[in-house]
């Protein structure tokens, strides 16, 4: 006796074509619509990741006001993913000092609504979309302490970058005390049993403060729009 569910499929192909057909242009459109958007915008774009948690008097929260404040007043405009937490600190700097703050918006648990210091909203789907749309647009990234999603979002531009899908960008992680154990983690397990070459340790740099961060990245620009981490 079979206890297990029917798991059973059409053996006509055809009858998954309409729907996956109507996917693939609602993926296109909003591949479309986003770098449409996106390739108005004059000013070097920076990319702020970090945990949609964090809390309005987090010091990570006010440091990462700070930083979109700054970013802006550098000739800077932010992207962050539009949600609360980090990313409603960024965009809130970049609002209040009259800056591009855009959000590329995607409906998740922690995220229902979209922050309102956006001076641009995208929204996505697909996180794949959203992703190729932060990484095609933006001259550096910088990231703040966070969970799963951000982790996913650094692993992703780390490998992008490694591999050299994508030119190179700044990335700056911010908050040592956070980040050191994952980078020391790289450095005596990764790069140690060679699962990644010691030259990847420079494709980051590690940071305490705003300051240090908008700093770091001028220093990195000062030879244009795709200046690289410092030697």
């Amino acid at each position: 006796m079979n206890d297990l569910p029917d798991c059973s499929c059409t053996d006509n192909k055809n009858d998954f074509m309409p729907a996956d057909s109507w996917r693939i242009l609602r993926i296109m459109s909003e591949f479309v619509e986003s770098f449409d958007t996106m390739s108005h915008y004059k000013e070097m774009l920076v990319s702020v990741f970090g945990s949609a948690r964090t809390k309005e008097n987090n010091e990570d929260y006010i440091s990462a006001r700070d930083l979109g404040s700054r970013l802006v007043k550098a000739g800077y405009g932010v992207i962050t993913g539009g949600g609360p937490g980090i990313m409603e600190a960024a965009s809130r700097g970049a609002f209040e000092a009259g800056g591009s703050s855009i959000g590329l918006n995607i409906e998740l648990p922690m995220e229902q609504n979209p922050n309102k210091y956006q001076t641009k909203s995208l929204f996505f789907r697909y996180f794949f979309v959203r992703k190729v749309c932060f990484l095609k647009y933006s001259t550096a990234i910088i990231v703040y302490p966070g969970g799963f999603g951000t982790l996913d979002e650094l692993s992703e531009v780390l490998t992008m970058v490694q591999t050299g899908k994508i030119n190179m960008i700044p990335i700056i992680f911010v908050d040592k005390k956070f980040w050191g154990g994952v980078v020391d983690w790289f450095k005596n397990t990764l790069a140690a049993e060679g699962m990644i070459d010691e030259k990847d340790l420079d494709l980051f740099q590690l940071v305490d403060t705003a300051e240090d961060a908008v700093a770091y990245l001028q220093e990195c620009h000062r030879y244009g729009r795709r200046g690289t981490v410092r030697s």
